[in-house]
């Protein structure tokens, strides 16, 4: 199993030192991932490389533009027919899971495209993109931390990427627990604060139950 990743921005240098590093750089050495970043500069038709105009009725800001975008997605679809989910990545997308990422980890190919300025063309996320997402109830500069985010996310579910199946399978769940529960190492005892008792007594049962009872509650923000 692989997985094709095709970013689109505006700041394709964001990402390379990112992707190359720790598990990510080794599932795209292994095969397992393919990353690749596309400058939606070169999908414009202008001496200016244009990528964003004033928005229709006024307002603040400057809005991305239609057609390079709807081009860029284009010529990624044109390569290969093999499945692929399209995403937008802006504030007022639905909140990004765990759930989204056991979802979307089914495809051969993600198309992420990391909005800026003040907004994208309503017409990407109408006719263009299969789905809109943020990773939060905030606003950040671009759509390039949450892609990275998302990437990550995904990446970490495909087979043969974690060293240790027993956190892919810990990930997989995508329940209300998170996987996360507390965890400890050496040394036992440190100022005076003590590993929990239970860890150190080898009754996997019994870590297991309190690695359930311990675990915290994932939140769902509202948007």
């Amino acid at each position: 199993m692989f997985m094709k990743f095709e970013i689109i921005s505006i700041f394709p240098e964001i990402f390379h030192s990112y992707f190359e590093t720790s598990i990510l750089g080794r599932a795209s050495k292994k095969n397992l991932v393919y990353y690749t970043i596309h400058n939606l500069r070169d999908y414009t038709k202008d001496k200016h490389k244009t990528v964003d105009d004033t928005p229709y009725g006024g307002g603040a800001g400057m809005v991305m533009k239609v057609e390079p975008i709807y081009d860029n997605v284009q010529s990624i679809l044109d390569k290969e027919t093999i499945s692929t989910r399209s995403i937008l990545l802006s504030a007022k997308g639905r909140v990004f899971t765990q759930k989204d990422a056991l979802r979307l980890s089914h495809y051969k190919r993600i198309i992420l495209i990391c909005g800026r300025y003040e907004g994208v063309d309503e017409r990407v996320s109408q006719y263009i993109t299969d789905e809109e997402l943020s990773v939060g109830p905030y606003v950040l500069t671009g759509g390039e931390l949450p892609a990275m985010i998302v990437c990550d996310a995904i990446t970490r579910l495909i087979p043969g990427v974690l060293g240790n199946p027993h956190s892919l399978q810990e990930e997989s769940q995508g329940d209300l627990y998170d996987a996360s529960y507390p965890q400890y190492t050496k040394p036992e005892i440190f100022h005076n604060w003590n590993v929990p008792r239970t860890l150190l007594e080898g009754n996997h049962a019994e870590i297991e139950k309190w690695r359930k009872a311990n675990a915290r509650l994932k939140n769902t923000p509202q948007q």
